[in-house]
Formats: C-alpha cells, sequence, structure tokens
C-alpha cells in the first residue's frame, strides 16, 4: 500500500486518513450554536452584471457592511437628528433608550459575519446600533403617519420624495439589516403590546400588491393563521432576525412545509401564460400576495391556474433579488428556496410581452415599471443562474402537464377558442340557435295547427 502524504503529518497512510474520514463528526455550525446571522450576498449572485447594483443601498446604510461610503454620508448625517425626533417624540431619556441598546450589543455583533467588524470597536458598534435602529423606527412612524400630507412627512425627516423612496427600497436589502432585537429593545420603552409593531407590520404590506382582506381573525402579526375555537393562540414563529426576514414571512407561511413532492414527475417543459391559454388554462388572482399560493383546478370545459397578485415597480427587481439571497445564505436552509421556486415558475409562465398582457389582464400582475417588455426582461435577469426548489409547486406542475397532453381538453379548448373567441361568435352561435329552434317550431306548427 502506498501512503498518502499530508502536509504537516507525511506518515499518515491511506488506511489511516479514510479512517479519519468516517470518524469524523458533523461540524457544529453557527446557526446551530446561535442561531441564523445576518449574512452578506453570496458571490455567485453578485457575479451576475445585470443584478450587482441590487444588492447595494443607494442613499443610506444600515448596519455595518456599508458603513462610512462616501456616497451614502448626505443620509448618514441626518442619522442623528432623526434619532432626536425619535427620542423627543417619546419624552424619555436618551440615556434609556442607549442603555437599551447596550444590554443587546454584544447578542447584535454577533448576528453579523465572521471577520466584518474588525474595523469596528464595540463602542463604536453601539453607537452604529443606536442611531440605525432610531432611524428605522422614526422613518417607519413618519412614513405611516396619516394624518399629515406627505410634504410634512418629508420635511419632518428633511428628506425629498426621491430620497424617501430610496430609503424604503434600501431597508429592505440583505446587507443592510439591523438584528430586531435592537429594534425590539428601543421600541420596548416607547410602547406597550404590539403598537410599534403594527406599525412595521403595516410598512411592509404597504409595499404589497393588494389582495382580499382576510375574512378569518387572525392570531398574530407575522401568524396568518386563523384563531383557535378554543381561544388559545397557535403556535407563533420565531422571532424574526431583521426586516427583509419580516417581508419573506409576508409572503411565505413559515409554518408550512413545500408542496409535497411528486415521485413520477411529467414537468416535461415549460409553458408560457400564452400557450396555456389556446389549451384551455386560464389564469386567475389568489385570494392572497403569498408566493406559495398556487393552485390549478380542471374540467372537461375548463381550467384555472391561481397565481398570487404582485406588484411590478421599479424597486421590485431588488426586492426579490434580496429575498432570493437570504434563502441562498448558508444559514437559511429552513427557507426551502421558496421566493427563488416562485420567481423561477414565474419566468416560465413569461416569455414575451404578450405573456405579461395576459398576466396583467387578469389581475394578476400589476405593471407600475413601464412597458411589458421591461417586466419580461425583469424576470429573466432575476432568474440567471437561480436553482429553485424541485418539489416547488410539483402537484400544480403535473396538473397542467396533464392537462395540457389531454386530446379532449385540447379539442374542446381549441374549438371553444375557435368559435367563442369574442362576444359577436357569442351571440352569432345563440343567434343561430335561436333561428333553428324557432324554425322548428314553424315547422311544427305548420304540420300540426293549433285548433280553435
Amino acid at each position: 500500500m502506498f501512503p498518502i502524504y499530508i502536509e504537516g503529518n507525511e506518515n499518515v497512510s491511506n488506511n489511516g486518513w479514510l479512517n479519519s474520514i468516517m470518524e469524523t463528526n458533523e461540524p457544529l455550525g453557527y446557526y446551530q450554536m446561535h442561531g441564523p446571522k445576518i449574512q452578506r450576498v453570496p458571490e455567485t449572485l453578485r457575479e451576475i452584471d445585470s443584478n450587482k447594483k441590487c444588492y447595494n443601498p443607494l442613499v443610506v446604510s444600515i448596519g455595518p457592511y456599508h458603513h462610512g461610503e462616501p456616497r451614502l454620508q448626505a443620509v448618514e448625517k441626518l442619522k442623528p437628528f432623526i434619532a432626536k425626533q425619535y427620542v423627543l417624540d417619546s419624552g424619555i431619556p436618551v440615556d434609556n433608550f442607549y442603555s437599551k441598546v447596550v444590554e443587546v450589543a454584544d447578542n447584535a455583533r454577533n448576528c453579523y459575519a465572521e471577520g466584518s467588524l474588525q474595523d469596528i470597536d464595540n463602542e463604536k458598534f453601539k453607537k452604529m446600533m443606536f442611531l440605525d435602529g432610531c432611524f428605522i423606527l422614526q422613518f417607519i412612524r413618519c412614513d405611516l403617519n396619516e394624518s399629515k400630507p406627505n410634504d410634512s412627512k418629508l420635511n419632518e425627516m428633511k428628506m425629498n420624495c426621491h430620497t424617501n423612496a430610496y430609503v424604503v427600497r434600501d431597508l429592505f436589502l440583505l446587507e443592510n439589516q439591523l438584528p430586531f432585537i435592537v429594534l425590539e429593545k428601543l421600541m420596548s420603552l416607547r410602547f406597550q403590546g404590539n403598537v410599534e409593531m403594527e406599525k412595521i407590520n403595516k410598512f411592509i404590506m404597504s409595499f404589497q400588491a393588494p389582495t382580499n382582506p382576510p375574512k378569518r381573525s387572525m392570531c398574530g402579526l407575522n401568524c396568518q393563521r386563523p384563531k383557535q375555537k378554543n381561544g388559545d393562540q397557535c403556535k407563533q414563529p420565531s422571532p424574526p432576525v431583521h426586516l427583509l426576514e419580516m417581508v419573506w414571512r409576508q409572503f411565505i407561511d413559515p409554518l408550512t412545509s413545500e408542496t409535497p413532492d411528486v415521485s413520477q414527475s411529467n414537468w416535461s417543459s415549460y409553458r408560457s401564460a400564452k400557450e396555456l391559454k389556446t389549451v384551455g388554462i386560464h389564469l386567475r388572482p389568489s385570494r392572497t400576495h403569498r408566493f406559495t399560493n398556487v393552485e390549478f383546478e380542471s374540467n372537461v370545459l375548463y381550467a384555472k391556474l391561481k397565481l398570487p397578485r404582485i406588484t411590478i415597480d421599479d424597486s421590485t427587481k431588488s426586492k426579490l433579488l434580496n429575498l432570493v439571497a437570504y434563502e441562498t445564505c448558508p444559514d437559511a436552509s429552513y427557507t426551502e428556496s421558496r421566493v427563488t421556486s416562485y420567481v423561477c415558475f414565474m419566468d416560465s409562465l413569461i416569455d414575451n410581452p404578450e405573456d405579461v398582457k395576459e398576466l396583467r389582464s387578469k389581475g394578476i400582475l400589476l405593471n407600475f415599471l413601464g412597458s411589458d417588455q421591461q417586466v419580461a426582461d425583469l424576470f429573466n435577469e432575476i432568474t440567471n443562474d437561480l436553482v429553485p426548489n424541485a418539489r416547488a409547486y410539483s402537484i400544480v406542475k403535473n396538473q397542467i402537464e396533464t392537462h395540457y397532453n389531454s386530446r379532449v381538453k385540447k379539442w374542446v379548448a381549441e374549438s371553444l377558442h375557435t368559435h367563442f373567441s369574442s362576444p359577436w361568435t357569442v351571440l352569432a352561435f345563440i343567434g343561430a340557435i335561436s333561428a333553428i329552434v324557432l324554425s322548428g317550431f314553424q315547422t311544427y306548427y305548420a304540420v300540426h295547427p293549433v285548433k280553435e
């Protein structure tokens, strides 16, 4: 047997080396010891040129990753003023707020990726957490102050409308997050119960597509499950790590598992929205905005693919890419790539502007971005090099494929499309049937006249 030489221990044989592999224990990662971190965007995503700018803040840095960048100094200089407003509005001494931040500073420091705080000492880190935390909470408070006109809100924060919109976008970047424990400590001094949490939740919800309100009473701000009959609360999700995770939870129910795996999948190729329509599969909006709420219904004459509503605007690409980046982080395996799977599924439905028009006409896609071509390009760019969960929407995909391959359903769909594609053809058909019926009556009464 030939020995294998390893640097520092040249006498280790093949047998010894192989035995050491078999005796290796599972490494205890950070997530197992402390929970998930606020990670940086994986390099595999940053390498895609068309998406690079979507991960960097435009006007404000939150946390250490982009702290001190020259281009972000305009809003950085506003943070002390905005923090002052947050403290003054509470009527509580500023020392009380800072002390609360200090209590969790060590835990907050451990929330960031290893090696990212080498140039930031403990004192500087505490000041950063205090200013950034107050800035976030005061910005949300001002943004949601419905009693004031927009100009008044902006004047209160010393921002113009463009800066305000960019701040909203920047607050939902993966590399621009603050540990939620810092926000919780600051909120604990000002309000009792869930008042401040309701504001954060409302702020997040205000940037989603409008949907029908739930008909059942919900048991918690981040839990979309109905209250139990016996009055007990259902099991709540764990506290969020940061704001971006709160956004993720609004789109995905973290208490539910992925669509069950289907062992014999017959999903052979992508089907665009326009192509599905030609075989009698009509698109309809779901009752909620949740990306997991995709359903398929079918009968002999008709089929419906229900999809969640989504608003497409200038911030959509950045928001979706950062949710994807969040799912790609090594300590986020529990997310099961659900947003990633959703954007890949939508990309499979969108080949060209005609597909976007079909989704838009059905109220599934609200386009505030520009042309339908721009929306099609957006989904094509987002999905570059993404790997969806193979189990995602597996049942729906199989149902679509089964319907698509049914000759009877294809024939019925083609017949309906050919002969009843417009109201005029429907009216013509009704007119023809009516004429035949009337002609039948006339013939009958001509042969069998009514006796006086």
